[in-house]
């Protein structure tokens, strides 16, 4: 289990985060979003003391990340894929990093196989495409067999196998009891895998939530055509349902289309017809997120 309290970091006048208080939970995907400056990055790196944060705290089962004594055998990360010698090979990379965790040099052939690279085990990594950065970086991150992964868009760069492989591989993760956080900005992606979600815009915790929660925030839309327009939506008023009409095609919001279909047959209305159109979850966090975004479209 990760608790993140009152986690707060300042840039002279900027807030950068602002009192972040959220849980990670063991056995689960936990996913971490938010607008581009909305404090990600910066939180994660305090969550692993790269970044020393004004105030609050991290703690790992109740233990500072500073205060573990192996923290590579407990926490995995992938910060930044670049962060590599450009004259080093993929091996001899991982072989440094271990030899500085003091990890058995046999596990660099292991979770370079893992991640897929062991064919480009000798080859120096100045030449490595993204999306091999981003193997070797989470090469690095499952080096020490850790019970907790921290990525920062690992996905970035990765092509669809590397993805589909990602996916698999955090979701078996989580389900062996490890704890998994998360960013990015594929929302679709990330809704194919997380159980929780941490939203953050302007630096503050807008909410965390379990997937299943925060996409029940926003029901679906119902269109209905009818000549009969202004009895139906006569019909489905009521609390919390808002209908647009424009000529015969009413828009109804609040209720479902099973629900519009009985009162139309109740009250004897044709329709010509009726269609219902769910929000994805993309739809419900840019909702959320929208009023706290620093760089929108026009």
């Amino acid at each position: 289990m990760i608790t993140v309290t009152g986690l707060t970091k300042h840039y002279g006048d900027r807030t950068a985060v602002d009192d972040l208080t959220f849980t990670v939970a063991d056995g689960r995907v936990t996913g971490f979003v938010g607008p581009n400056g909305a404090g990600k990055s910066t939180t994660m790196r305090m969550m692993v003391s790269l970044t020393q944060p004004d105030a609050g705290e991290v703690r790992y089962d109740g233990v500072r990340y500073s205060d573990l004594r192996n923290p590579a055998r407990l926490v995995g990360t992938v910060l930044d894929p670049r962060c590599m010698h450009p004259g080093h090979t993929a091996r001899n990379h991982l072989r440094a990093m271990a030899a500085l965790s003091d990890i058995p040099a046999a596990r660099v052939d292991e979770v370079l196989a893992e991640v897929g690279l062991e064919s480009a085990a000798g080859q120096r990594t100045g030449g490595f495409s993204l999306g091999m950065r981003q193997r070797l970086a989470l090469a690095g991150a499952l080096l020490g067999d850790p019970q907790v992964l921290i990525l920062d868009e690992p996905s970035n760069g990765l092509d669809p196998d590397g993805i589909r492989w990602l996916r698999n591989h955090l979701t078996d993760f989580a389900r062996n009891g490890g704890s998994v956080f998360v960013s990015s900005h594929l929302i679709g992606e990330l809704a194919m895998f997380a159980d929780d979600l941490v939203v953050v815009g302007g630096g503050k915790l807008l909410a965390a939530e379990t997937v299943d929660a925060i996409s029940a925030r926003q029901t679906a839309t119902v269109v209905a055509e009818t000549t009969q327009h202004a009895e139906l939506a006569a019909a489905v008023a009521g609390p919390g349902i808002c209908v647009d009409t424009d000529g015969d095609r009413l828009t109804i919001r609040g209720t479902t289309k099973t629900a519009v279909s009985q009162l139309a047959f109740e009250h004897g209305i044709q329709l010509v017809e009726l269609s219902e159109t769910a929000p994805t979850l993309e739809d419900t966090l840019l909702d959320l997120t929208g009023a706290s975004a620093e760089f929108a479209s026009a």
